[in-house]
């Protein structure tokens, strides 16, 4: 299967993992493979957890790496990792990756519902399992259809967008992307239409975030990823808008974080020490990479290094 997708800062994010040729490492989401090939590349007597929900991804990646012994590929979604390292009998990694964008092959096949762009159901499920996001547009509440594009587009003309979801399905059920797009953008004002790019991007990312549970489960995972590390172990996350660099970011710094002691203290009296450092603040794709793929423009890569248990 042809399953596209050109990874975002891949040498940036090979580097940051500080690969040894006899570590464990986990791509917890490998999409087309990118980023795993490197690593795989990199292996002698180690071993690469290639991990996706998309059962296409999980085609695309036996074409590309069975010919590697040191990989194993999961069909499982990265919020399930703590059970799939039992499963592989691994107690502790040398490193973890998550890559957290929609892979371009999501984005470019039209049928898979997640562009604005052309036409096609309304449906935005990675693991093409479970309701979808004309389900959501249908029957959920307007307050909660607004709360959703506020909270996850930063959507500021959110209310008017919901109102106008709940008055077009009155009339017909939404269950196509350029419906949905319709309808968002003539519930914008036509001076804010004229900025910030389609009109319609920050709600299709909020029903994106929702339909596929992506900030929960990036929440919830995050302490299991740096857990699993062993002493000198990285942990790097390429993000894609703001919501998920800052819960990266708040992450890392409370890994990062020694005494909690109030400053009027003399001497600290709780013990607690920096589990983790930071090799680096983050990076940002540089003009070649910019030029090359237009979707990098808004990655961030953030990496821990843990220096205890």
């Amino acid at each position: 299967m042809e399953f596209s997708h050109k990874s975002v800062l891949l040498e940036e994010t090979i580097q940051s993992l500080n690969i040894k040729s006899d570590g464990i490492y986990v791509d917890c989401t490998a999409g087309g493979g990118g980023h795993s090939l490197e690593i795989a590349k990199r292996l002698d007597s180690g071993l690469l957890v290639a991990i996706d929900q998309d059962p296409d991804a999980i085609e695309a990646l036996h074409e590309r790496l069975d010919a590697y012994p040191c990989v194993r590929i999961i069909h499982d979604n990265f919020s399930n990792l703590k059970k799939i390292l039992e499963q592989q009998n691994i107690e502790k990694v040398d490193g973890i990756l998550a890559d957290l964008g929609v892979s371009s092959h999501q984005l470019d096949k039209a049928e898979r519902g997640f562009s604005f762009h052309n036409d096609a159901p309304l449906d935005m499920r990675m693991s093409q399992e479970g309701p979808t996001a004309a389900d959501l547009v249908n029957t959920l509440e307007e307050k909660a259809l607004a709360l959703i594009i506020s909270r996850y587009g930063e959507e500021r003309f959110a209310r008017n967008i919901a109102k106008s979801i709940v008055k077009h399905r009155q009339i017909a059920p939404i269950e196509t992307t350029l419906q949905l797009a319709e309808i968002v953008k003539n519930a914008i004002p036509a001076a804010a239409r004229r900025t910030g790019g389609h009109p319609a991007r920050k709600t299709f990312q909020a029903l994106r975030i929702e339909v596929n549970g992506e900030l929960d489960r990036l929440t919830s995972t995050l302490d299991v990823m740096f857990d699993s590390l062993c002493v000198g172990g990285r942990l790097s996350i390429i993000t894609f808008h703001s919501l998920e660099d800052r819960i990266v970011k708040q992450n890392f710094l409370k890994h990062c974080e020694g005494c909690i002691c109030p400053p009027d203290f003399p001497v600290c009296v709780c013990g607690r020490l920096p589990s983790g450092k930071l090799p680096f603040k983050f990076k940002k794709a540089g003009e070649k990479e910019l030029d090359e793929n237009v979707r990098s423009r808004s990655a961030t890569l953030r990496t821990i290094e843990k220096i205890k248990e």
